[in-house]
């Protein structure tokens, strides 16, 4: 018989942090739902407000239902976008390996296609991978880039949280060929137990049956599985790493604006990988939310946008001197 690790959402997050009473959070997505043919798949997104465009990108296993509560907060500083990535929440599940480079290409022709320019990027998780790999590429065409729970390099100048400790078993699991396979896709275990554990509140039974439905047969959740194994572990995989390497060392060179939003303990981005990119990175800026774990959106709507748009019309206010200047 084939063992797997059982997952207890409640357990895993008790071991981490006590969920306190929630919060009153909407369950709602009142955004239009629109559509756009992208290397021949549709991807979902939704939108509002005029200007600059602010994309955001979401990681595993979310989509743009994530931004839900923290978008209303950012519509008057442009035009906010929150995009499916392929194979998650409305868009399409096209027959690939959604590997990294899967994702860039569908995000970058995603911004061909809407011809986004001068983007400011707010990414969480796998999100964040993303956006970093298109800044480092195409810079002049990004005005600053807000990152939660971030997956950064697994360089020496980027240190792992240490409540990464209480994930590393579950990460082995579901890159293991059986178990993983039996745990995601048989028992849709990332989100049934992994989401709600990297909630501090309890979601409710409205919010779980969305963040479901993108994943409802089995053959849907291949994308969910495809991004534990893109994490690079002795270097492997190599295309990622490489990648993550120059991404990693883009970060430290770049005088582009950073927002690091994050909580405590967190648990990819803790406050000690916070305070050591205190000390490497350029002009980089630092928004305490609270108590969190991993999916800051869920608990803290409200201080993530309202440090989001701070930033953002600081942003909008340098550019406007700079013109003026000019």
């Amino acid at each position: 018989m084939t063992e797997t690790i059982q997952i207890d959402p409640k357990n895993l997050s008790a071991a981490l942090l006590p969920k306190p009473q929630s919060p009153v959070i909407s369950a709602d997505f009142p955004y239009e739902s629109k559509f756009v043919n992208v290397l021949g798949e549709r991807m979902h997104y939704v939108e509002q407000g005029e200007g600059d465009p602010i994309l955001f990108l979401h990681g595993n296993p979310t989509s743009s239902y994530l931004w839900r509560n923290v978008m209303p907060y950012l519509e008057k500083q442009g035009r906010v976008i929150a995009v499916d990535n392929i194979g998650f929440g409305k868009s399409s599940k096209p027959d690939i390996h959604y590997t990294f480079a899967d994702h860039a290409r569908y995000i970058e022709a995603f911004i061909d296609t809407l011809a986004l320019q001068n983007i400011t990027f707010v990414t969480h998780e796998w999100g964040a991978a993303l956006g970093f790999d298109y800044a480092a590429r195409y810079e002049e065409n990004v005005r600053g880039i807000a990152f939660m729970e971030a997956t950064l390099p697994p360089l020496p100048l980027f240190p792992k949280s240490d409540a990464m400790e209480h994930i590393a078993p579950i990460l082995e699991c579901l890159r293991d060929p059986i178990l993983g396979f039996k745990s995601i896709i048989e028992e849709n275990q990332f989100i049934e137990a992994l989401l709600p554990a990297g909630v501090m509140r309890s979601l409710t039974e409205v919010e779980m049956e969305v963040y479901r439905l993108p994943f409802v047969e089995q053959s849907s959740r291949k994308p969910i599985l495809a991004w534990p194994n893109q994490f690079p572990i002795d270097r492997k995989p190599s295309q990622v790493m490489i990648v993550m390497e120059n991404y990693g060392k883009w970060l430290v060179q770049t005088d582009l604006p950073k927002l690091h939003i994050y909580s405590s303990p967190g648990i990819v981005n803790s406050p000690l990988v916070v305070e050591t990119l205190m000390k490497i990175l350029k002009n980089y800026e630092t928004a305490y939310v609270g108590m969190g774990l991993h999916y800051l959106q869920e608990d803290e709507p409200e201080a993530v946008g309202r440090s989001i748009a701070d930033w953002c019309r600081r942003l909008a206010g340098i550019k406007q001197g700079s013109n003026a200047i000019l």
